[in-house]
């Protein structure tokens, strides 16, 4: 199951993003926001990291104006790693080199067509592993130093 959460800048991709997937067979949690009303990125941001971290959800998405303030947001929980994408190396990096698991969009930044590819090549790429493993677990003691009750 993917979770997906945007703010008001982001409700609209949003939107878009979640008939796209479910077109492709996915199963999508929403977390919200279910209108474009002016709300805060923040606890969107927090709710499908959560999903994430707690393992509700395989994967997650989230969208806001730029991407920056949710996937800040997101990266402040342990064991997220949210990349913010606005192409599809990136996002293909992203999964292949860091394991992203959020991955994070600008909803007043990318159009819709170059989203969805974003999104396509985001999910379609695995991590490789290998050296790149090693970086990851190097992540994770950096959280475990500044954060507390990170588990394994």
């Amino acid at each position: 199951m993917i979770a997906i959460g945007s703010d008001h800048g982001g409700f609209d991709l949003k939107v878009e993003i979640i008939k796209h997937l479910e077109e492709k067979g996915y199963e999508v949690k929403d977390f919200g926001t279910y209108d474009p009303k002016d709300v805060d990125y923040p606890e969107f941001g927090l709710a499908v990291a959560e999903a994430v971290k707690d393992g509700i959800c395989e994967k997650g998405i989230l969208i806001c104006g730029t991407g920056l303030g949710v996937s800040i947001t997101a990266n402040k929980v342990p064991g997220i790693r949210a990349a913010l994408c606005s192409d599809c190396y990136t996002a293909r990096m992203s999964r292949e080199h860091n394991d992203a698991n959020i991955l994070a969009l600008g909803g007043r930044v990318v159009g819709k067509g170059l989203a969805l590819a974003i999104v396509d090549t985001w999910l379609e790429t695995e991590f490789i592993g290998g050296k790149h493993k090693r970086r990851i677990d190097k992540i994770r003691d950096v959280e475990k130093k500044y954060a507390r009750g990170v588990e394994d």
